[in-house]
């Protein structure tokens, strides 16, 4: 059985097989999901925990709703504004293993020019070889953020009371990742 300190190497994130994924509170009854489709990654660790990295980057321009006239809005400047900040980031800045199966991963996460840090929690799913013969490791984990703090300030009042969009945002990751040679 494979145990988190038994990972060791640099670990590249496929995108076929991974999502980094949101979740929104549209008009305070429903929650509308989405998508960046567009990153890469890399994950590495040397004999323990206390020298691993994950990194990530993100391309603003490539978020996914399933709704064109959404996702317009949403690269606009009202929102993300991916013409001129293209990217989101995260670097982390400490992994420890809170349990056998969670790796907490705390680091800096950057949207607009603005960073802050956030911790997200990936249940660790396991090591498998493919039938390339590629490591391949899983993880899934998720964190909210306040979206006002990295400048998402867009809103709109509704006649019923409340704003269409919530401030809270559920970050979500379902990683693959290949050892590299």
């Amino acid at each position: 059985m494979t145990t988190l300190t038994d990972l060791q190497g640099t670990y590249t994130i496929d995108p076929a097989h991974s999502r980094l994924g949101f979740v929104a509170r549209h008009a305070m009854i429903t929650k509308v999901r989405g998508s960046i489709d567009e990153f890469t990654g890399t994950a590495r660790t040397g004999a323990g925990l206390q020298d691993a990295a994950v990194e990530l980057t993100a391309q603003m321009a490539s978020i996914d709703t399933r709704n064109a006239d959404r996702d317009a809005h949403l690269r606009s400047a009202d929102f993300f504004d991916a013409e001129k900040f293209s990217t989101l980031t995260f670097r982390s800045t400490e992994v420890v293993a809170a349990d056998d199966e969670t790796l907490r991963v705390t680091g800096d996460l950057t949207i607009k020019d603005v960073t802050k840090p956030v911790t997200i929690d990936f249940e660790f799913g396991g090591r498998a070889q493919d039938p390339f013969g590629n490591e391949r490791i899983g993880f899934e984990g998720s964190t909210t953020i306040d979206r006002k703090d990295f400048g998402l300030t867009f809103n709109a009042a509704l006649e019923t009371g409340g704003v269409l969009v919530g401030e809270k945002i559920r970050l979500e990751f379902e990683i693959s990742a290949v050892k590299d040679a």
